[in-house]
């Protein structure tokens, strides 16, 4: 069980798999008002660089779930590295359907709403794990400005202008799903540079060790491609954000 390799290769450097950045996620702990102790559980938790941090900067406890074996062994070692592996643990896992067998104060899903089929269906897994009163968070792209065409909304990766939001859009739909939006934290273009330009040299450093490697050729397109697409469309089309919801 793991996701696609490629991106266990393009991401293998990264920390936050998203476009937030270390400041954002920081952040974001702020704003929640986090209590030590507070229990957060996080699906999709890639390296672990938020329930790691937030457990060094607050005090909270909680669980990552993660596919991807690597991601899920480096945080491990991030936690290990910051002192906090006796208050949160990571376990390799399929994240979808995935629901905690105690209740938490903050149920999180940052960038992987696929697991349950989108935004909506990831607001329902996750109340499942909430304890009354706690604190839903959702990591999901919007966009910026609407795509004047399908080729452009393609070009950041989109299936259709319809996979995405405008940011009004987006938070009318959580009051639809009966919920309050009580806090946002939202990327901005340095994070979306951090994010996908530091893809660039992880895999040039890749096809050099590997350049016989059986997805060198995926790699070399990716890399060739990359940097040229990214400031073409999604650099200027697509926003990301980290929502905190809480039920009505």
């Amino acid at each position: 069980m793991d996701i696609p390799r490629i991106f266990n290769i393009t991401e293998s450097a990264h920390r936050i798999h998203n476009p937030i950045t270390p400041d954002k996620l920081a952040t974001l702990g702020a704003a929640l008002r986090l209590e030590a102790g507070a229990r957060v559980l996080d699906l999709g938790s890639g390296s672990g660089e938020m329930l790691c941090t937030w457990a060094r900067d607050h005090g909270v406890t909680g669980t990552g779930v993660d596919m991807s074996q690597l991601f899920t062994e480096q945080a491990k070692r991030r936690a290990e590295e910051l002192g906090v592996a006796d208050q949160v643990g990571f376990i390799h896992a399929d994240a979808a359907g995935y629901v905690s067998d105690e209740k938490v104060d903050i149920a999180a899903c940052v960038g992987a709403t696929w697991i349950a089929g989108g935004f909506s269906g990831t607001v329902a897994l996750l109340a499942q794990s909430l304890r009354p009163g706690g604190i839903i968070l959702i990591g999901e792209p919007y966009w910026r400005q609407l795509p004047p065409t399908e080729e452009l909304a393609q070009g950041c990766l989109a299936h259709s202008i319809s996979d995405f939001h405008t940011l009004p859009a987006l938070l009318a739909s959580f009051r639809e799903l009966g919920c309050d939006v009580v806090e946002m934290v939202l990327a901005d273009q340095d994070g979306w540079d951090r994010y996908e330009a530091a893809k660039w040299l992880t895999m040039r450093r890749w096809l050099e060790a590997n350049p016989d490697d059986e997805l060198a050729p995926e790699v070399r397109a990716q890399l060739t491609s990359e940097p040229e697409r990214y400031a073409t469309y999604t650099r200027e089309y697509l926003g990301w954000g980290v929502f905190a919801l809480m039920l009505r």
